[in-house]
């Protein structure tokens, strides 16, 4: 039986595999400090176990996201859309240098050259960066095959009526 929604054993699955390694940047969702909810792509590494980000430590979402419940989403292009959905709590440190799990993100999207060149780039704009590690608290997974939201499943049981 498929694990269900919610159930962190769905990162084991197939498709949220291949969503944690595409080149397909994440969405990282939390709350500002007045309480109004804020969404931003950033590049992320899986290491098996967290979520790992990497960011300047003066970003403005620094000032809000430690130790916050947040939520991290990844999808594919195209029909049928593919996604996962994680959420877990924000645990933040500081660097020196390029966070390891930001250089493997990047080579992922950018390639050896173009890793290369940007890399070298923040590390003369950065003597320090903040990595953001989320573990999973609660994962969903949706490929419009077999797995679909909950209100299109309702629907569609409901549909032989």
């Amino acid at each position: 039986m498929p694990a269900k929604q919610g159930d962190v054993s769905l990162l084991n699955d197939p498709l949220a595999q291949e969503l944690l390694q595409s080149a397909i940047y994440a969405r990282l969702a939390y709350n500002w400090r007045d309480g109004t909810p804020r969404v931003i792509p950033l590049a992320f590494h899986w290491d098996g176990k967290e979520i790992v980000m990497g960011t300047p430590p003066d970003a403005p979402k620094m000032k809000a996201i430690n130790k916050q419940k947040v939520a991290v989403t990844t999808d594919s292009e195209g029909f049928p859309t593919k996604v996962l959905y994680i959420r877990g709590t924000a645990n933040v440190s500081m660097m020196d240098g390029v966070v390891p799990e930001y250089a493997l993100a990047v080579k992922r999207y950018t390639g050896e050259e173009g890793a290369e060149a940007w890399l070298k780039q923040v590390s003369q704009m950065f003597s320090q960066m903040a990595r953001i590690a989320i573990t999973p608290e609660w994962v969903g997974l949706l490929d419009f095959q077999q797995r679909f939201p909950s209100a299109i499943e309702k629907a569609m049981a409901g549909a032989g009526d």
